[in-house]
């Protein structure tokens, strides 16, 4: 899912991406991303949108004190790391082969008195739903997870089982192709769907999304 090649501006533009380290600032603390471009492809880089998201999130738009978070198709984790910084009990997923490499960028950002608010877990969309209760996060977070059609069915699967009447999800992307709004329009039919926010310099969207209730739909 997370692991295919993904069409983006040449040149400059994905210079970043070949970097080993990228460095961040957020919550008082230097982030040091490891990236792995070459290995594991998209699920290795810091895209935009995580960036733009983890910059939501410390702005303070959410509580996140106590809460019970999830990030979807984490990749390198940044967004998660962020939220267990903030004060998050926060369940950092993607599927199983880019899991190690995750759990070095989580465990190497997170100080030793808050990794434990930060568990690294396998999360296949539309698969192992299982081994997550029903309506178990407060808040569900994803960065750039909205590219592939084929994963629309499984990641609404997915948004559905693990988010309850009270969850917020949060969703972070640039709109680069029609298939990216008629994502939206799905999620439509079953979350009340606003725009939250919008980087002008990135280009990057934050979409708000919640379960809707019987009532609205009678």
């Amino acid at each position: 899912m997370a692991l295919v090649p993904y069409e983006e501006t040449a040149g400059v533009g994905l210079q970043k991406f070949h970097k080993p380290l990228a460095t961040f600032s957020f919550a008082n603390h230097t982030i040091q991303i490891r990236q792995d471009w070459r290995q594991l492809g998209v699920a290795a880089v810091v895209w935009d949108a995580a960036v733009v998201l983890s910059t939501y999130l410390e702005m303070g738009a959410v509580e996140l004190r106590g809460c019970s978070a999830v990030e979807l198709g984490a990749g390198t984790g940044l967004v998660g790391i962020v939220a267990a910084l903030l004060g998050a009990h926060v369940t950092i997923t993607d599927r199983k082969v880019a899991l190690e490499f995750l759990k070095s960028n989580v465990q190497a950002n997170l100080p030793p008195h808050i990794q434990p608010k930060a568990v690294v877990k396998e999360l296949t969309w539309g698969q192992n739903l299982g081994s997550y209760s029903p309506g178990e996060f407060d808040l569900i977070l994803g960065a750039d997870i909205i590219y592939l059609e084929e994963t629309f069915a499984d990641l609404l699967k997915t948004l559905e089982h693990l988010s309850s009447n009270r969850s917020v999800i949060l969703l972070a992307c640039r709109i680069r192709y029609e298939r990216d709004n008629n994502f939206l329009a799905m999620l439509e039919r079953q979350f009340t769907v606003s725009k939250v926010h919008y980087d002008p310099e990135k280009d990057v969207y934050i979409y708000k999304a919640q379960k809707r209730n019987q009532r609205e739909d009678l």
